[in-house]
């Protein structure tokens, strides 16, 4: 017997897991698909057809061909419209719902290692900057395809969410995808520092800090060889030109 149409919040919660993974990898057998198909009671096919539904509305696909699937509801339509440039709200609305399917409260997800907080207020914000971190972090690894888009490093333990406007420096857009890049552990540091940055026409430029250092071969196989080289662009949310000026104009150490 065929299930009933999807309600809004289960279109959410598949829209959190459109952000979540490289759509090329969107399958009825990916574990991140089935997981989530399981918690809203879904079938796989069924989730990971509304993510290529989902993928139908994404114009950063359609300018790399990618049409995701042809048909599709008004009610993707809505969530489309409510939450894409609502990225605060999508991350922690959908990650509530989704806590919910599984009759718990957000806090009593392990993805989110929270607990021994205080209550209140403190808590109540603590638990929901933990939850958008989360959010932000697997939807730019997911964008970049699970790799650093300066060295291309591959290995998740390794791999950063990286700010470009710094989190303190703008609270609306800390859980913006189009504020962030994947970096390995290394070059996240040396971008927040201002020794490297990308430029607007998405080129890596390294500071003049490291001239003084030209002849250490780790110096030049770490930073130096990466200058003026192109990054790789992730798949969806491509970093915004004006986040990416404010880091080479404020940050950058020239």
């Amino acid at each position: 017997m065929a299930k009933n149409n999807w309600t809004r919040e289960e279109t959410i919660v598949a829209f959190n897991v459109y952000c979540k993974i490289p759509f090329k990898n969107s399958s009825k057998t990916n574990a991140t698909v089935i997981k989530y198909a399981r918690i809203i009671g879904r079938s796989p096919s069924a989730l990971n057809m509304k993510i290529g539904n989902f993928g139908r509305l994404d114009p950063e696909l359609k300018k790399q061909g990618i049409t995701g699937l042809v048909n599709g509801s008004k009610l993707e339509e809505a969530i489309w419209d409510e939450f894409n440039g609502n990225w605060e709200k999508l991350a922690f609305e959908s990650e509530e719902l989704i806590a919910k399917f599984q009759n718990k409260k957000i806090e009593e997800i392990d993805d989110f290692n929270i607990y021994d907080f205080p209550h209140g207020k403190d808590r109540e914000t603590t638990v929901k900057a933990r939850v958008n971190q989360n959010f932000f972090r697997s939807t730019i690894l997911s964008s970049y395809n699970l790799k650093c888009c300066i060295t291309g490093l591959s290995i998740p333990d390794f791999l950063v969410a990286s700010h470009i406007k710094p989190w303190s420096k703008d609270v609306e857009n800390r859980t913006n995808p189009h504020n962030g890049l994947c970096l390995n552990s290394i070059h996240d540091k040396a971008f927040d520092g201002g020794f490297i940055t990308v430029t607007p026409d998405f080129k890596v430029k390294v500071s003049n800090f490291f001239n003084d250092f030209s002849k250490d071969k780790s110096v030049n196989d770490f930073f130096i060889k990466f200058n003026n080289q192109n990054i790789i662009k992730p798949e969806r949310f491509l970093p915004k030109k004006e986040f990416l000026d404010y880091h080479f104009q404020n940050i950058f150490i020239k």
